[in-house]
């Protein structure tokens, strides 16, 4: 008897990452566990890094205290997940929109502290926003579609792993 598909494709291991770590993650070697980030309160812990929670003293007393991915990411203006918001709607929205995605990046930062905005800029009729995933890239141009409909494309590019995503509305 032959095997099943699903084991043939758990087989096929081909163009798929060895580890689930996100790409900045892979870039950088790990901190001390625990560590605690001295400019956000991001702790890490078993492997990840979490939002900030209640803290023993113990806890403290024992914490490496240094700089989260996330913040050096901002800092040094380095992004995974890149949004461009375009059309008369958005220059007309700007503040909505603005303020929507803010609330997307307060939500996704509350369970992943690594998911956050390097900056919104604005350009005429264009909004860019640059993020430190992808993930939450793909959220905002999600969100954005599912409120106030428009086009949304995605494009990931093959060298670095970053997001290029487009939303537009013209009305």
């Amino acid at each position: 008897m032959g095997s099943t598909k699903g084991l043939i494709r758990a087989m096929n291991k081909k163009g798929s990452r060895k580890t689930k770590k996100p790409p900045v993650a892979v870039k950088l070697p790990p901190p001390p566990d625990p560590s605690c980030c001295e400019r956000c309160g991001a702790l890490y812990t078993k492997q990840a890094w979490r939002r900030a929670g209640e803290r023993s003293h113990a806890l403290l007393q024992k914490v490496a205290w240094t700089v989260c991915p996330a913040c050096k990411q901002a800092e040094r203006g380095e992004y995974f997940g890149r949004v461009v918001i375009r059309g008369k709607f958005a220059a007309e929205h700007e503040e909505e929109i603005r303020r929507r995605i803010r609330n997307i990046e307060e939500r996704a930062r509350f369970t992943q502290p690594l998911r956050r905005l390097v900056s919104a800029d604005r350009e005429g009729n264009v909004i860019e926003v640059l993020t430190t995933s992808q993930k939450l890239a793909h959220r905002i141009v999600h969100e954005l579609k599912k409120l106030y409909k428009g086009k949304a494309s995605y494009h990931w590019s093959p060298d670095d792993g970053c997001l290029y995503a487009v939303w537009e509305r013209d009305e």
